[in-house]
């Protein structure tokens, strides 16, 4: 069997790093049955947004790729990580169509307390769009290839056989010893992570979808 190494490329479009989506994917997988789920990097046609007031992340690692849908579709995605990250009042919806309901959304919401926020580690996420309010990096290294992180940072992760091919792991990267990134709001494909700590869980069935509905 034949490892294929996630890589690297440039996507101006995704300019800076947002995780906190793991949370949902972890605490919400039914919903996501479809296959989107980052553990086998096989995504469904189906997005799913987040919102977050604040992330504090340590140890970061940025790099673009393509995930390859279950449908056949390329979608291309950076791909974020974090060694550890605190997500502050984080929201995920997720979008699902039921026969004869219509849109039924489902909304989790955690680290809604200051002093409890989300708390995750080892975590990679699979990132369409974000905007931010402010983004600050410390000690960040643009243009780094995804082969030579520093020692500690996390690695770009393997694919197995049968998945999308993906581009050069020495292509364009970056990294940083640690990000603060307000005001959040985010689409992505898929999300994991090693370990994950739910604060203030809530969860809830909507009917309907869009604004006053999802997150956002």
């Amino acid at each position: 069997m034949e490892s294929v190494a996630r890589g690297g490329t440039k996507w101006k479009r995704f300019a800076v790093v947002m995780v906190p989506s793991i949370a949902a994917t972890a605490a919400i997988g039914v919903a996501l049955s479809q296959g989107a789920l980052a553990a086998s990097f096989s995504v469904s046609g189906q997005q799913f947004k987040v919102s977050a007031d604040k992330l504090v992340g340590e140890e970061m690692v940025q790099y673009g790729t393509v995930d390859m849908g279950a449908d056949g579709k390329p979608h291309p995605v950076t791909v974020s990580a974090f060694n550890n990250a605190k997500i502050y009042d984080m929201c995920q919806s997720v979008v699902t169509k039921v026969p004869f309901l219509g849109d039924i959304t489902m909304v989790l919401n955690a680290g809604g307390d200051p002093q409890k926020p989300v708390k995750a580690k080892d975590i990679y996420i699979d990132i369409a769009q974000l905007d931010s309010s402010k983004a600050t990096f410390s000690n960040i290294d643009i243009g780094v290839a995804t082969g030579s992180t520093r020692d500690g940072y996390p690695k770009p992760k393997e694919k197995s056989e049968g998945d999308h091919k993906q581009v050069d792991l020495n292509g364009f990267a970056q990294q940083a010893e640690g990000a603060v990134i307000e005001n959040v709001k985010q689409t992505a494909w898929a999300t994991s992570a090693s370990t994950l700590e739910l604060s203030g869980f809530g969860l809830q069935l909507k009917k309907g979808s869009g604004a006053g509905v999802e997150c956002y």
